[in-house]
């Protein structure tokens, strides 16, 4: 299975294994480039993905509910209508990416109130414009 480039279709990671989360897990294990990944729709339930370049990653419609995200670096990544519920994203950078429709329940981002950090991401969710 492959990972390719979101825009070129460049093979950024290839593997033997069978699904997509686990051929994610195994890239960012090997500290694989990942910028401009194409994950849509991807299937990443409870994926370990700590530590993860995902910048600008295509995670469109991906499927991300207890995953762990923590200091992941997903600038610039597209999140339009990912499941992000109980995801953690603590440390996780995600300036600039793109949240409209994303459900953030239960997510954890540091040791912050709920109500605050949503607060702050639905701010930059209506001042953020899709490219």
């Amino acid at each position: 299975m492959k990972i390719k480039h979101r825009i070129t279709g460049k093979v950024l990671f290839e593997s033997n294994k069978e699904t997509v989360k686990e051929v994610l897990v195994e890239a960012i294990s090997k500290r694989a480039n990942l910028v401009g990944a194409d994950l849509v729709g991807a299937d990443l339930v409870g994926a370990d993905l700590e530590g993860a370049y995902l910048e600008g990653a295509d995670l469109v419609g991906a499927d991300l509910r207890g995953a762990n995200l923590e200091g992941a670096d997903l600038e610039g990544a597209d999140l339009e209508g990912a499941d992000l519920v109980g995801a953690n994203l603590v440390g996780a950078n995600l300036e600039g990416a793109y949240l409209e429709g994303a459900n953030l329940n239960k997510i954890k981002i540091a040791n912050k109130e709920k109500e605050e950090i949503i607060n702050c991401l639905q701010w930059k969710i209506s001042n953020n414009v899709k490219e």
